[in-house]
């Protein structure tokens, strides 16, 4: 009697949208979509929403796509912007580094090379930072600026407190609102000034122009602060 084998049907391979090689552009991206980006539960499509249509657009810059920016609006009216995509290569490898469906309480750390952490951290900060500034109304020589981050998962701003004080050496401190669930990571003027420069090493790098701008502006002050001018006077010749 002859036993044949039966083969196995094998399907297409799947195809890549996007390119996997790290870059400061993909892990600029791969920082967007940390904070504002969702991975579905059919393993297979990634989509990034934001507010600021422009950062949905560097998204789409950064990692090749051509893929349609559509407008949605939420239970209470507001305009969110945002991009969808098919590609189970870059989804499995998302889920290697440490991103999951519904991450946003449950992720704890990312897999991203030393080399690319900075431009990472960027992409997060477009995503999920911002920055303050104002002149002191107590001390007239004081200006106080600050860059912080936010996330749902104190495990997440932990680690990566963790691995700004190992390439930076700057500490941070961590602040839980009573209001809501959310965690803030906040650095203060001379730390801010450090992870500022960092940030931002070269021109021309993927970021949100007006994020930059204003933090740009706050550098101006506390250099002409340096050079002796007061915190009011320094704030106004930084216009």
């Amino acid at each position: 009697m002859i036993y044949t084998r039966r083969m196995k049907k094998r399907g297409p391979k799947p195809k890549g949208q996007v390119e996997i090689r790290w870059s400061p552009e993909f892990a600029y991206a791969v920082g967007l979509l940390v904070a504002d980006g969702c991975l579905s539960k059919d393993k297979r499509h990634i989509d990034l929403t934001s507010k600021d249509r422009v950062q949905v657009t560097l998204f789409r810059t950064c990692l090749g796509l051509a893929t349609k920016i559509s407008r949605k609006r939420s239970g209470a009216g507001n305009v969110a912007y945002h991009t969808q995509f098919g590609d189970v290569l870059f989804y499995r490898f998302l889920e290697g580094i440490g991103l999951t469906p519904a991450k946003s309480k449950t992720i704890s750390s990312v897999s991203i090379p030393k080399k690319y952490f900075i431009d990472f951290l960027r992409g997060y900060f477009d995503g999920d930072g911002s920055s303050y500034s104002y002149c002191d109304s107590v001390h007239e020589r004081s200006y106080r600026f600050y860059i912080s981050f936010t996330s749902a998962s104190p495990r997440f701003l932990d680690w990566l407190r963790g691995e700004v004080g190992d390439a930076l050496g700057i500490r941070g401190s961590l602040g839980y609102n009573r209001n809501n669930s959310y965690v803030q990571l906040k650095y203060s003027k001379k730390e801010a000034a450090v992870l500022a420069r960092n940030m931002y090493y070269a021109e021309g790098l993927p970021c949100l122009r007006r994020k930059r701008l204003k933090i740009m502006k706050s550098m101006r002050i506390i250099e002409a602060s340096r050079s002796g001018e007061t915190g009011r006077r320094a704030a106004f010749r930084a216009q």
